[in-house]
């Protein structure tokens, strides 16, 4: 489970110093998974979130051939209510808190704060298997406005019919031999000004855009702890990420400044799998809780998670204008609200 929270630190630029061991929490068995979304899911909408800001900082479209190269960065504000998560006993089967508490932090938390689990499971004949493991607190205090963050380059081509052809293109690449990510991104934006007739002489101008972006990433599971009484072979997390947004958007386009606006509607999905072979090691007691022994447990691909988003945005921004060098942000209104803001080099 570390590496599955490295690739989620990695992909959000971030070398977490709370990027620490979590493969103990497969000791949960069937409840480890739902330990996991809970833990995970404000980051897995927030990147969904991200990666859907950024595409425009107008409404009007290039000329055939114009060009532009955007530089932006997209920050989603993950709510104060998704910093922690509540913990009701009766959605787990082997699982409790020890010390009573209701709220464990997410992944997103400002609080680092470690949360003690007792795990307890009936072997059938009156004896337990029981371990215990802690879950970690958040990152959020290592991210900029405890929010998470997705810088993105991106390339726009005029296309005749006044339409715009956006790319987002990272190529796979590797780092330290374990971690492996790519993204790519297509967008097109479409001119309907041209079809209101005189409206075309006016700065106001209204365009439609849908676009997609998919994210992978892959991180080899190497044994690093020999004392969490998890053991790993052919171990690797896997995490691949889908969102798309369709978007009507219109700008106030004046010679040194554009407002622009937009309302639209986000989707995405993401998946996370921890794969490969995992021995697991429970201590086992009697009914009394007196230690008789230890077993061995052994499972393969042990978790595979998803997460997904869907509802309304709405945006406003604005671009400082100098020659073909632009300055812009935005924010938008969804459920995770986003800022934007970058520079763009545009040539109509």
């Amino acid at each position: 489970m570390k590496n599955i929270l490295l690739i989620v630190t990695a992909v959000l630029g971030l070398n977490s110093s709370q990027a620490q061991e979590l493969e103990s929490i497969l000791l949960a068995a069937d409840d480890a998974g739902l330990l996991t979304e809970n833990y995970l899911n404000p980051a897995m909408k927030g990147l969904m979130y991200s990666v859907n800001g950024g595409w425009y900082t107008t409404g009007k479209t290039h000329k055939k051939f114009g060009f532009d190269i955007t530089i932006s960065a997209n920050v989603s504000l993950v709510p104060s209510s998704d910093e922690f998560f509540r913990f009701t006993q009766s959605d787990y089967t082997f699982v409790s808190l020890p010390n009573n508490e209701s709220q464990i932090p997410t992944v997103m938390s400002q609080s680092s704060t470690e949360t003690d689990v007792d795990i307890r499971i009936p072997n059938g004949d009156g004896s337990f298997k029981v371990a215990s493991f802690s879950m970690p607190g958040g990152i959020g205090s290592d991210l900029p406005l405890y929010a998470v963050p997705s810088p993105m380059v991106q390339i726009g081509l005029g296309l005749p019919t006044k339409t715009d052809l956006k790319i987002r293109y990272v190529p796979n690449i590797a780092f330290d031999d374990d971690f492996e990510s790519g993204l790519i991104g297509i967008g097109l934006q479409h001119d309907i000004t041209q079809y209101f007739g005189p409206m075309e002489n006016l700065p106001l101008s209204i365009s439609v855009l849908g676009a997609f972006t998919t994210l992978k990433a892959s991180y080899n599971i190497n044994q690093e702890d020999f004392t969490d009484n998890v053991s790993v072979s052919n171990g690797e997390a896997e995490f691949k990420l889908n969102a798309y947004t369709i978007q009507a958007i219109a700008s106030l386009d004046f010679k040194l400044i554009t407002f622009y606006g937009s309302v639209g509607y986000n989707g995405g999905k993401t998946t996370t799998k921890m794969k490969g072979d995992y021995t697991l090691t429970y201590d086992v007691e009697d009914s009394n809780g007196n230690q008789i022994g230890t077993v061995n447990e052994s499972i393969t691909d042990p978790l595979n998670l998803g997460f997904n988003i869907n509802g309304m945005r709405a945006t406003l921004g604005t671009r400082l204008n100098l020659a073909f060098f632009k300055i812009f942000a935005d924010y938008s209104l969804q459920e995770y609200n986003t800022v934007s803001a970058g520079i763009a080099l545009s040539f109509r």
